[in-house]
């Protein structure tokens, strides 16, 4: 027996003064931004299996796709929700495609030009919008996460 107090449930009658876990709630809207992240790249690149030349940057939308959506699915499985590993990889999931976008649209990357100078293409800014928004949940659940782990380490 562990002298360490089992803090994952109130004593009886006693409503518990912290929770040990990241809320669902926050799980599953970044789960729904991930998906979002996924579902506007699949319509960028045309549908499945798409088309996006350069190949690397074909390849690195289905990387992107395929990781949003295995992230989406370890956010809301109660296993890895309380993950800090898990919530990086949601942020990276936010901020890899607004690093492609800005490098995209500004400066140009190799043998890609279609989209250098289109910075208000309606489907982009909405990608935006959503990764940002992924990227401040995401900000958020690594904290709940790292909390989870300090108070799980006393």
């Amino acid at each position: 027996m562990s002298s360490r107090p089992d803090r994952t449930m109130a004593p009886p009658g006693l409503a518990s003064s912290r929770t040990l876990n990241v809320p669902i709630v926050l799980a599953a809207i970044a789960a729904v931004l991930c998906l979002g992240v996924a579902a506007i790249h699949l319509i960028d690149q045309g549908g499945v299996p798409g088309s996006k030349d350069p190949g690397d940057i074909g390849i690195g939308y289905y990387l992107l796709e395929i990781s949003a959506v295995i992230v989406a699915v370890l956010l809301l499985a109660p296993r890895t929700r309380n993950s800090v590993m898990v919530w990086a990889v949601a942020f990276l999931a936010g901020l890899v495609p607004i690093v492609g976008y800005c490098l995209s649209r500004g400066p140009g990357l190799p043998d890609y030009a279609d989209d250098r100078g289109n910075w208000t293409e309606p489907l982009g800014l909405i990608s935006l919008v959503v990764e940002a928004v992924l990227m401040v949940v995401s900000l958020v659940g690594v904290t709940r996460a790292k909390a989870v782990v300090a108070d799980s380490a006393v």
